[in-house]
């Protein structure tokens, strides 16, 4: 099993984010089963000056783990029901986050916590060496396509429609 690594988290999360893409998101059950899935939609939250994103507004309980080096989960709740599933990258004290929007076959970053069954026991798993979620490479390089991010209109017309978000359209 080959794992995507820190030197891979540790960078820019606009270098990241759609780096991510057709990579696998693999998930091991409490069943034992394990499951590869191509990751398909992401969108980039780039630190302090970035109003869209949570670190926006300092370190708290909630970001504490966003201001750690990359390869951590962020997890948290929205809305009251549903988690979100996002990767830290960067350096330490530079909080960036890639939510996970979509994998091939479940797209929404709520209906892909609820298949994964991800909830905030992960939030600050280590990806690089976690035994239940990892990433893990693959050969592919998809055509990567660019726009808005999604539900930030509270951040401002500049943040609410910086084209971070990236996807890839798999037949």
């Amino acid at each position: 099993m080959q794992r995507l690594l820190k030197d891979f988290f540790c960078r820019d999360v606009l270098v990241v984010a759609p780096q991510i893409l057709g990579q696998h998101l693999v998930r091991r059950y409490p069943s034992g089963l394990i499951e590869k899935y191509i990751v398909t939609e992401v969108e980039a939250y780039k630190g302090g000056e970035d109003l869209a994103c949570h670190a926006s507004k300092g370190k708290t309980a909630r970001t504490e783990i966003m201001f750690s080096e990359g390869g951590y989960a962020y997890v948290y709740l929205v809305y009251g029901m549903h988690w979100m599933l996002n990767v830290v990258t960067g350096s330490e004290n530079q909080p960036q986050a890639v939510l996970i929007r979509g994998v091939k076959g479940c797209n929404g970053p709520g209906r892909l916590t609820r298949m994964l069954e991800v909830d905030r026991s992960f939030y600050g798993e280590d990806y690089t060496e976690s035994t239940r979620i990892w990433f893990e490479p693959t050969e592919f390089t998809p055509s990567i396509n660019k726009g808005p991010r999604i539900g930030v209109d509270y951040a401002g017309n500049y943040w609410a429609s910086i084209p971070w978000r990236f996807w890839i359209d798999l037949d």
